[in-house]
């Protein structure tokens, strides 16, 4: 009898993102330098796709300004053939044409896009903390209260024009509720996406989801009905459910995230020395459960992506 062959499993590593500040952990990257090496690192770790927030490199402030992620992306591109992820997100304040300016000009092989609006919100997070290392960081957390994340149809279907018709890119398609499922299903119905799409269901963040294993069974259960065959999913959760929703993720047939954007912890009450580590950690516990880590190159035929040598970085 042949040997049955094991499951390969796509990890993403969100290497620095919109929520965390640099007062909450060392690790978390916000120099240029440093966003390129603990990608690498991540991607030497197991980690296929990177996705990527820029960072002011001064403060640390969330920026998404394409001059910043120009100063990591080629490095990143030299050094592995890791596929890259670009954020579309932003702040409330931006426009759409802002929030895509620097995947236009990179023109990577994938980008992360909400499928919905929704309270977004970090305010508790500044409760936890005295002394900053930045003055932007305590308001902009408290702030964060008064905040509706946009991604209206409209939103979606300029996303989908500019970046996935203009430049071929693939999506992320972060679904922070069960209604988002039937707006990626809507707007899979009126041609704005082809199938295999790749579903990231997120739990935890305040306004969102919340990080319960019946929330896990029933959203892939509803994803299921909806694309059937059609989609690949993969499973993100926030702070301390980074780590069990992962492996549950694995168990189900599924993918996962990691990344010190999604928690700055490898283990309850101890911060992560880097991206790497929590990549590392999870692939131990994925590779036990006797499944293995798809390369870069796996993961780009199971997401039917262009390849590296049609990106502009």
């Amino acid at each position: 009898m042949a040997e049955k062959k094991s499951r390969k499993v796509i990890i993403t590593c969100a290497i620095t993102g919109g929520i965390p500040t640099p007062t909450m952990s060392p690790a978390l990257p916000y120099r240029s330098e440093d966003i390129a090496r603990q990608a690498v690192e991540a991607a030497q770790a197991g980690a296929a796709v990177l996705h990527l927030h820029a960072r002011h490199p001064e403060t640390g402030a969330v920026s998404i300004d394409p001059e910043h992620f120009m100063r990591f992306l080629p490095q990143i591109k030299r050094s592995t053939d890791a596929i890259v992820n670009i954020s579309t997100g932003g702040s409330v304040l931006h426009t759409m044409e802002q929030r895509t300016a620097p995947a236009q000009q990179a023109s990577p092989e994938m980008c992360s896009l909400n499928m919905g609006s929704m309270n977004f919100s970090m305010h508790p997070l500044a409760d936890r903390y005295q002394d900053w290392k930045f003055d932007w960081e305590e308001p902009y957390l408290r702030n964060s209260d008064s905040y509706i994340f946009r991604n209206t149809f409209r939103d979606i279907a300029y996303i989908s024009r500019e970046l996935g018709e203009g430049h071929n890119i693939k999506f992320e398609h972060e679904c922070y509720d069960v209604g988002h499922l039937y707006n990626l299903k809507f707007c899979m119905d009126h041609g704005m996406f082809k199938p295999p799409v790749f579903i990231q269901f997120i739990f935890g963040i305040l306004g969102g989801i919340g990080p319960d294993i019946d929330n896990l069974v029933f959203m892939k259960r509803t994803a299921d009905r909806l694309f059937g065959d059609k989609y690949l999913w993969s499973v993100l959760g926030a702070g301390g459910a980074q780590m069990g929703l992962a492996t549950i993720a694995a168990t189900m047939g599924g993918n996962l995230r990691v990344g010190l954007e999604d928690s700055l912890f490898i283990e309850r009450g101890k911060l992560a020395a880097s991206n790497a580590e929590q990549v590392w950690k999870i692939r131990r516990l994925i590779e036990e459960l006797g499944c293995e880590v798809a390369t870069p190159a796996e993961a780009r035929a199971m997401l039917g992506l262009k390849g590296p040598d049609n990106v502009k970085f």
